[in-house]
């Protein structure tokens, strides 16, 4: 069974998204503030967070930044916070997804499917489970990377980005299809995710992110990995 923790202290959501989850038969968990879902997250080991971002006790970004001290669970900050910044804060601090209140059950539902759906494991092509740059390796089969004889930490949606791409040399790589594929929606207006999570991943692996040597932007249609 896939367990869920809702982070939400309005009792009339989590009540509804109590009954919504465990009618297509998730586990779920419920804090109402920060200090108890970093209890409830090292106790219950759930496979997917959702989180608000507006706690009693501490600021959501605060939570992700707890959790990804040492977990890559997947989290989905659902907030009331509409402007860009928020957003590419929570996401900056390590949130998979971000969806605005009000929100459609049904796109939360899809979106919590395709968060679980990147932590499965997926196996990879034969031949590709290697890839080795001058800067950095990607083991696929154990979903590391490696750069400068150390452990890149990646949370799973900047993995399954860098796995889309790498196991793709040198083709373009849509923003529709990336938006699809990671977040599970493929409209235009969500690709302030993809540039978020590109500058991300390009901090982290190249050496130059201003002008990055591996992961290419083709501007307006798409992304590439040259190897």
């Amino acid at each position: 069974m896939t367990r869920v923790l809702v982070v939400e202290d309005d009792p009339q959501l989590v009540r509804a998204l109590l009954i919504n989850l465990q009618a297509r038969q998730y586990g779920v968990d419920a804090a109402s503030d920060g200090a108890t879902a970093l209890r409830l997250a090292a106790a219950r080991q759930p496979d997917v967070v959702v989180l608000d971002l507006g706690l009693p006790d501490m600021d959501g970004t605060d939570v992700i930044k707890g959790l990804r001290a040492w977990t890559r669970v997947p989290i989905l900050v659902l907030s009331a916070r509409q402007a860009s910044e928020e957003k590419v804060a929570a996401l900056d601090a390590g949130a998979d997804d971000y969806i605005t209140k009000p929100f459609s059950m049904n796109e939360l539902l899809a979106r919590l499917r395709a968060a679980v759906r990147r932590t499965e494991e997926v196996p990879p092509a034969p031949g590709a489970t290697f890839v080795e740059t001058d800067e950095f390796t990607v083991d696929l089969l154990a979903k590391k990377v490696v750069r400068g004889g150390r452990d890149i930490r990646l949370t799973p949606t900047e993995w399954h980005l860098l796995e889309i791409l790498v196991t793709n040399p040198g083709r373009l790589i849509t923003q529709k299809h990336l938006l699809r594929e990671v977040w599970g929606v493929s409209q235009s207006s969500k690709t302030n995710y993809l540039r978020v999570y590109m500058a991300q991943l390009r901090r982290k692996l190249e050496t130059e992110p201003a002008h990055p040597r591996y992961l290419i932007t083709e501007p307006g249609m798409g992304y590439r990995f040259e190897g």
